[in-house]
């Protein structure tokens, strides 16, 4: 049976990535947030990269130095957070590899969390989603908080999706432990190979059925804090569709998963699928990575 520790505690220095696009301010905004619900020291890091920043980007074509680049850089960082309620750390960084850079700084603060937005700017590239977020998700030793949404209120809603393998366990851990008191949804959706059957319906009634079963045996295996308020749904059918599906229904606030597994969601994250629960979920993610994955 897999418990949390009594020694573990929630973040308490939080670390957020930003390339100083708009699309970050909700990034920002939501490590705001959570630094003050958690009472948590907050960190916001920029990677140097010209083409991100307009001002620096001219900068940089009139001949700019690393210094001139860095104190441009540094200007904006400090007036995206001005209005921030928390201290905030400010640090820059210049780096050919934004994930590596991100990485030693979350070791070198002890952030228990790193927070970053997504960039649409579809002209510049999928800056920050496309490459930057992926590899995070497949190498950072820390959870990993994309944040697509305004913040309005804390996380309310919030889905725990789950393929009973052990990082699944363990994401289903983290959220208790980052989020107690609140409702969490624990969603499994299940692609039977007897899709393809003519009585097509009657077999997927028969595998949500044994499926439900293993989430009871999942559930049961798993020692949770005390208080921990939780109701289950399985689904059929693939999981990028119903589980997008079910957020928008739904009004999800948040999906949390974990970033290995051995079958189902946490395999499709190994995969072409990650940029694609990504992209399509309507809502912010938090993958939460497997302990025996780091070193």
């Amino acid at each position: 049976m897999t418990a949390i520790s009594s020694t573990d505690a929630m973040p308490r220095h939080l670390l957020l990535a930003t390339d100083l696009s708009a699309r970050c301010d909700r990034a920002l905004d939501r490590a705001a947030q959570l630094a003050e619900e958690w009472r948590a020291e907050l960190t916001a890091l920029n990677v140097l990269d010209p083409t991100a920043s307009p001002d620096q980007a001219l900068a940089w074509a009139s001949g700019a130095g690393d210094e001139q680049l860095l104190h441009l850089a540094r200007q904006q960082l400090a007036r995206d957070l001005k209005a921030i309620k928390v201290p905030v750390k400010l640090c820059i960084s210049r780096s050919g590899d934004a994930a590596a850079a991100i990485r030693r700084t979350a070791a070198d603060t002890q952030s228990g969390l790193v927070i970053t937005g997504v960039s649409r700017n579809e002209t510049l590239g999928r800056l920050l989603l496309g490459s930057t977020v992926e590899k995070l998700a497949r190498s950072l030793p820390e959870p990993l908080l994309v944040v697509h949404n305004r913040v309005h209120e804390p996380y309310r809603r919030i889905v725990v999706a789950t393929d009973f393998s052990e990082s699944s366990r363990h994401a289903l851990l983290a959220a208790a432990q980052f989020f107690p008191g609140r409702e969490l949804i624990v969603y499994h959706a299940h692609a039977s190979p007897m899709a393809e059957l003519a009585d097509a319906a009657v077999n997927s009634g028969v595998c949500v059925s044994i499926v439900e079963s293993e989430c009871a045996a999942f559930l049961a295996a798993t020692v949770l804090p005390e208080g921990a308020n939780l109701r289950t749904i399985v689904e059929y059918g693939a999981v990028e569709a119903t589980l997008a599906q079910y957020v928008r229904e739904h009004e999800i606030d948040l999906v949390v998963m974990g970033s290995h597994g051995c079958s189902g969601v946490m395999s499709l994250l190994l995969g072409s699928t990650a940029a694609k629960l990504l992209d399509w979920l309507p809502c912010d993610m938090l993958l939460a990575p497997d302990p025996r994955a780091k070193g």
